[in-house]
């Protein structure tokens, strides 16, 4: 299988990088093209062994230009629905590597993914990110049920939120406010009850009451 080389474009590469604060270098590859460079790669992925497909991901995570972790997470996220508890662990470190909202949000869909397809399983992993010392895998904890909509298990949803209420982190307070934005769509009661019962923080508050009915 050939290796995935981007061409690069230096306009757009500055672009790009200014627009993630010059955290990272880019190729300037838009996502459109670079969803038609890696088809192949990620057709290709499916048939491969988890160390092999670990081992890719390893690969292009370690690459310089923020495209190819975007490659990576792909990689994995695609193959997901096939992994074990064990297996999809085995991820969580790259959270934490070149760490923006960009990659730990990627990363967030990943485990919310298999999260969704194990419902069973879901608070294991849910225990895996919740009380972590670095905040990004802390976000993924509050943002992990983003999508489940009647399925959140709001328990775990509020033991992330209270946990987090007071934290003094612009990420986590955002993603606090994001997951009950996202929920409020499903059951606004429970959203209002908890804001009402709960100091949380004036961003936390606006953004999670952005749907509910204004009072």
């Amino acid at each position: 299988m050939d290796e995935i080389i981007f061409p690069k474009n230096e306009e757009k590469a500055e672009q790009m990088a200014a627009y993630m604060k010059n955290l990272f270098p880019f190729a300037g590859v838009a996502a459109p093209e670079r969803a038609v460079l890696e088809k192949e790669l990620l057709k290709s992925s499916k048939k491969m062994s988890f160390e092999e497909l670990f081992d890719l991901v390893v690969f292009y995570y370690n690459k310089p230009e923020r495209e190819y972790q975007y490659v990576a997470i792909d990689l994995a996220t695609v193959n997901v629905k096939a992994f074990s508890f064990e297996e999809v662990l085995r991820f969580k470190p790259f959270v934490i590597e070149k760490a923006w909202w960009d990659s730990v949000d990627s990363w967030r869909k990943f485990f919310g993914l298999w999260g969704f397809h194990h419902l069973d399983e879901m608070p294991q992993l849910f225990e895996a990110f919740f009380g972590e010392e670095d905040f990004w895998h802390r976000r993924i904890a509050i943002n992990l049920q983003l999508l489940y909509k009647e399925k959140t298990n709001t328990v775990l949803l509020k033991k992330a939120i209270i946990y987090d209420k007071t934290t003094d982190e612009f990420f986590i307070q955002k993603a606090i406010g994001w997951s009950l934005r996202q929920y409020s769509k499903t059951d606004p009661d429970w959203v209002q009850m908890l804001i009402k019962m709960t100091d949380l923080s004036p961003l936390a508050v606006r953004e999670g009451s952005k749907y509910l009915p204004k009072t």
